[in-house]
């Protein structure tokens, strides 16, 4: 999430009681989670396990529970509890907005847009010119619509990230991190019924111009779906997935998180990716393969009772 103008650290570093070292003289443009973090960043770790990533990191503005070495330029905000601060920088800068109408005063929609009935419009919320939204549509707050954009009955944009900060140490071992990002769809794109899209955490969710999407998909967070893909139904994508321009994943296709499948790959129906694919070529299996590697596979694992039987002597 950027920040509405730069915040100065010692600013930031009152409000969550932090005590500074390093560049306390520089100003943060934003806050985010350590996969998208930007220069001019704010970010937290709270495990020792991710210090040095997160320190060595794109971030300037380190939030953590332990005064250590800090890269010169960088500043650490130290605090007992990086998580809770973050929250807190969270809350003061997307603060909770109740709606109480189907289309909020601050959203903004383009001149030819046509919403059926019982179309809700968050806070903040843009849509261009000329999109058709169908009946029960959600769109959550500050999630951006382009031009031409269709989106089928029941599907959902910008629901909260399945995301949790976790510790075994405390009662509660799951705490939601609070998702201060948005989706941005851009023109052209078509959204089937009933599709689930989760705003980015502290990012964006994207999807790009063209892109075509069938029913009942999910989207996990942060992910980057490139210009004129085809996602068919039932495909689960998780959090910060990159798919590139012109990726086609056919029915049940299940997607691992952080990782990319390159353009133009294609991958068959109940698949399941769990690892970056090279572009431009077919996969298919689970865990996924080339198509024609596992299709040769496939036929000599049905030809075992000819072979044993020829083993055998029968």
């Amino acid at each position: 999430m950027q920040f509405p103008s730069p915040v100065s650290i010692s600013w930031i570093a009152d409000l969550i009681q932090a005590k500074t070292v390093g560049n306390t003289g520089a100003s943060a443009t934003g806050i985010n989670e350590l996969h998208k973090v930007e220069k001019g960043d704010l970010v937290f770790v709270d495990h020792p396990k991710y210090y040095d990533t997160c320190i060595n990191s794109a971030a300037s503005f380190i939030i953590i529970n332990k005064e250590t070495m800090v890269p010169e330029g960088k500043a650490l905000l130290i605090v007992d509890n990086p998580f809770e601060a973050y929250c807190k920088i969270v809350d003061q800068f997307r603060p909770f907005e109740p709606s109480s109408k189907m289309i909020s005063d601050s959203a903004v929609i383009g001149e030819g847009t046509f919403l059926y009935p019982n179309v809700f419009a968050g806070n903040h919320v843009r849509i261009g010119k000329n999109c058709i939204i169908h009946p029960n549509v959600t769109i959550m707050d500050h999630c951006i619509i382009g031009d031409r954009v269709i989106i089928q009955a029941g599907t959902v944009i910008g629901s909260n990230a399945f995301y949790y900060n976790g510790n075994k140490d405390r009662e509660l071992w799951y705490k939601r991190m609070p998702s201060c990002g948005r989706v941005i769809i851009e023109a052209d794109v078509e959204i089937g019924a009933g599709c689930t899209i989760d705003r980015g955490v502290s990012h964006d969710t994207f999807i790009g111009q063209g892109t075509k999407m069938d029913n009942m998909i999910h989207i996990g967070h942060d992910t980057i779906i490139g210009k004129n893909c085809l996602i068919a139904a039932q495909v689960g994508i998780a959090g910060v997935v990159t798919l590139e321009d012109g990726v086609i994943l056919w029915g049940q296709v299940g997607v691992s998180k952080t990782l990319t499948i390159g353009a133009n790959a294609v991958v068959y129906a109940q698949s399941g990716v769990v690892g970056n694919l090279e572009g431009g070529r077919s996969y298919f299996g689970s865990p996924v393969q080339d198509a024609k590697e596992k299709t040769k596979e496939l036929v000599w694992v049905k030809r075992i009772p000819e072979l044993w039987d020829k083993v055998m002597g029968k």
